[in-house]
């Protein structure tokens, strides 16, 4: 193996694996409450909201135009909302577990609490998706910083590192509180930061000088529009029921303001001509 592409496989491993740091800090922890957990959706729905529009939907229109750039996030939107048509999934409060308990009795209170763990575990493995996904084009960024030299790789890589933490927290918890497995929550926490050394080899390899650039910036763009219906179909919706409306929105500007300062201080780690 070129030893560029180990010393960026390296340094892109520094990055992934920090979302496995984010989930030590659920699993140590002591058991989630409903509210944290409403308010770390919330959180985890303004980090893919800031990726979505500040991130992918931005960069897709400001490489291909911002007609087509629409195009490919709308689209993005309305595939997946055909998908999500026949994804069977359960809505329920987390008041219901008490009133089905008393209405049901101890048995029907049990299939509830069933459901609304499903509906959390699906809400956790849409945040990993997404995070994934925009870890992806990060091991990109840093193979290329790193091409640089060693000091903007390395920089590069440390703040990844940084804002990669918070995100780990966003997919443990929703796993941990669903599957009461700290196990099953460390493990899709970082293979969801994995998806950063998958990027450098990919680039490196499958398509070092023919990728198209119009249509890897527009496959991004519709993963924004993607992760935008998910986000609020899926997660504002739960933020809104275990941490009440209010809470809930303080944490989601929390998450975007959070995420568009990493962004930030990532854009101006990068040499002004390798974007992330």
């Amino acid at each position: 193996m070129d030893s560029q592409v180990l010393v960026a496989l390296s340094l892109s491993m520094v990055g992934g694996l920090s979302t496995s740091l984010g989930a030590l800090f659920v699993i140590l922890a002591k058991a989630p409450n409903l509210k944290m957990l409403g308010l770390l959706q919330g959180f985890a729905a303004g980090l893919m909201l800031s990726i979505s529009f500040f991130d992918l939907a931005h960069n897709a229109m400001n490489s291909i135009g911002f007609l087509k750039g629409n195009l490919w996030f709308f689209g993005g939107v309305i595939f997946f909302a055909i998908i999500a048509n026949f994804i069977p999934e359960p809505s329920l409060a987390p008041t219901a577990d008490s009133k089905s308990k008393k209405k049901y009795g101890e048995e029907g209170g049990k299939d509830v609490m069933k459901k609304h763990r499903r509906q959390v575990l699906f809400s956790g493995i849409i945040t990993a998706v997404g995070i994934s996904l925009h870890n992806f084009p990060e091991g990109m960024a840093v193979f290329l910083g790193s091409l640089k030299g060693l000091r903007v790789g390395l920089n590069l890589a440390l703040a990844i590192a940084l804002h990669n933490i918070p995100e780990g927290v966003a997919v443990a918890l929703p796993v941990y509180f669903a599957t009461q497995s700290k196990w099953q929550a460390f493990k899709l926490a970082t293979v969801s930061g994995l998806a950063e050394p998958l990027g450098v080899i990919i680039v490196a390899y499958l398509f070092p000088s023919n990728l198209d650039p119009e249509i890897l910036e527009g496959l991004l763009g519709a993963v924004g529009g993607v992760m935008a219906f998910l986000t609020l179909h899926e997660m504002l919706p739960l933020a809104f029921d275990y941490a009440g409306q209010k809470q809930a929105v303080k944490a989601v500007f929390f998450g975007m303001a959070f995420m568009s300062a990493s962004l930030y201080f990532l854009e101006i780690s990068l040499p002004a001509d390798v974007g992330l």
